[in-house]
């Protein structure tokens, strides 16, 4: 981060961050950075980071049930994934499945 705000020191910088516990406690390096604001996802919303969907795609079709001697089989076996699927690759779909809610027995809602 600090390479990024030298490079953009007339500019407001705008960080989305999960909510991983080293994101945390920035409150002194942010007074340094006064142009630079940190912006936190909700807890287990990991379905907005992007990079979590191709981890998960990665994994899904890639990696499971895969096993590998070295570093070097298991990078090559990446590499040969991540190209394949650039050949193929569209943008994603990203939609958020529609959230029902159910009522709770006993429950009633009033009017006053």
């Amino acid at each position: 981060m600090n390479s990024v705000a030298a490079a953009f020191p007339d500019r407001q910088l705008h960080v989305i961050l999960d909510n991983l516990n080293t994101h945390k406690k920035n409150e002194h390096w942010l007074k340094a950075h006064p142009n630079v604001h940190f912006h936190f996802t909700p807890t287990s919303a990991s379905w907005l980071n992007q990079v979590e969907v191709w981890f998960s795609i990665l994994q899904g079709q890639s990696l499971s049930g895969a096993s590998f001697t070295s570093l070097q089989q298991l990078q090559e076996h990446i590499d040969a994934y991540i190209k394949a699927y650039n050949d193929r690759a569209e943008p994603f779909v990203w939609t958020k499945k529609k959230v029902r809610q159910r009522r709770f027995k006993g429950r009633r809602i009033t009017q006053l």
